[in-house]
């Protein structure tokens, strides 16, 4: 029999590490005679495995190297997998001397492997392991936002590291580890804001009545030099109907829309010249039933013209500078006609407290036509919606990495595989 060269990578990921089992017994044919019929013998005696020895843990730094003994048989095939189902990448020479993982493996994991063999005659051997990683000494830790609960379709999902994650590599691992889920599915992507803090959210607003689950992958994988993953607090959400409230600074009016059907429009006054309100899109942040607002808390000095400090009720914020669309009973007069406040949206008490009974949490709140700017998309709150999706792509490092699915596999690919030829 002869041996047909070719070369392996399979593509996976995850970890290794120590222990020994199992095998078969040694068998020269099946019952037609064809020796790839018969039971695959233990293979124990033909390879080798470099860093395990005993039970001792592995150091995850170091590669898993498998080696045939001798020239009497060689590996065929390598199978790897922590116990999350994690498959180890590796590549198999092309005579089936050896096999070597080629990426990092996870710390603290439990492996098994699978060595397919093969002996001179082509009769097969198998040979199973289990072995464990050491642990990491340095963590990636992840808490996701927001809290368990019901929100509006504008929440974007965060994420918060409690180390910098530096490079387009590294923060590719981070991503490929962090899984958003919805039903109905919708396209989304995370973004990075800066070094220890990511967004997703959807290409348009997530459905209404939608449930959004989040989970980290990234427990034991290899992020950086000596930094690994660890275990994370999964996440679920849901949705409520898409309410929408258009404000129109131009008309004076806002439109309040539920699953796209008018629901209530209101007059409204919103920043005057100089204090102009925002454009774009912002996301409800909370609700305060009470708030004490003075010129003071953005920069205006007391006692000068536009100095005030009032009681406002039925307070609904939008950013965290203090924009609200709130109770305004002093400009009643004005709403619908003028705009004169110093950036906030105000409207009557009654009207007030009707938006503040119908908003929630995650709902969209969108401001046109106003002198303002438009909302940043960072740093006041939510303006993540205020990014073109092509520009909200390029925040992932996975476009950066060239892998914009970031998928990783749950099973070995059917094709990497080394057969003997017959």
């Amino acid at each position: 029999m002869s041996y047909s060269p070719r070369f392996l990578t399979v593509t996976s990921c995850s970890l290794l590490v120590v222990s020994v089992t199992a095998g078969a017994t040694a068998c020269s044919g099946g019952p037609d005679g064809h020796p790839l019929s018969a039971k695959p013998y233990d293979a124990a005696s033909q390879i080798t495995f470099n860093g395990v020895a005993g039970t001792a843990k592995v150091n995850p730094d170091k590669p898993l190297e498998i080696i045939a003994r001798s020239k009497d048989g060689r590996i065929t095939d390598v199978t790897a997998a922590d116990a999350a189902g994690r498959y180890l990448p590796g590549e198999l020479s092309a005579d089936g001397a050896w096999w070597h993982s080629i990426a990092a493996l996870a710390a603290g994991a439990r492996y098994t492997v699978k060595v397919s063999t093969e002996d001179k005659d082509g009769a097969p051997g198998l040979r199973m392991l289990t072995f464990e990683t050491a642990p990491a000494k340095r963590g990636l830790k992840v808490t996701f936002g927001p809290e368990p609960g019901k929100y509006g379709v504008g929440q974007p999902v965060t994420a918060k590291l409690n180390t910098p994650v530096k490079g387009a590599a590294a923060r590719a691992v981070v991503e490929r580890g962090l899984k958003v889920s919805s039903r109905p599915a919708v396209e989304g992507s995370w973004h990075w804001v800066d070094s220890k803090t990511l967004h997703f959210r959807p290409k348009d607003f997530w459905p209404a009545n939608a449930s959004i689950r989040v989970r980290s992958n990234l427990d034991g994988i290899k992020v950086a030099h000596k930094l690994y993953g660890g275990p994370a607090k999964p996440l679920e959400i849901r949705t409520g109907d898409r309410i929408e409230a258009i404000t129109d600074a131009g008309s004076h009016q806002m439109t309040v829309k539920r699953n796209g059907k008018v629901i209530n429009t209101i007059p409204v006054t919103t920043g005057k010249p100089g204090f102009s309100t925002r454009n774009g899109v912002k996301v409800v942040l909370g609700k305060e039933y009470f708030v004490r607002m003075r010129g003071t808390s953005i920069g205006i000095p007391a006692g000068s013209a536009d100095s005030y400090d009032l009681p406002v009720y039925y307070a609904t914020r939008v950013t965290l500078s203090g924009e609200y669309v709130h109770a305004a009973p002093w400009s009643v007069g004005s709403q619908g006609a003028a705009n004169v406040s110093h950036g906030c949206t105000g409207m009557s008490t009654s009207n007030a407290e009707w938006f503040y009974d119908t908003v929630r949490q995650g709902d969209i709140v969108r401001v046109v036509n106003s002198e303002g700017e438009t909302m940043a998309p960072f740093g006041n709150g939510f303006g993540d919606w205020n990014l073109p999706w092509n520009k909200w792509r390029r925040g992932s490092a996975l476009m950066t990495a060239g892998t914009p699915d970031g998928r990783s596999p749950t099973r070995p690919p059917a094709a990497a595989r080394l057969r003997p030829e017959v």
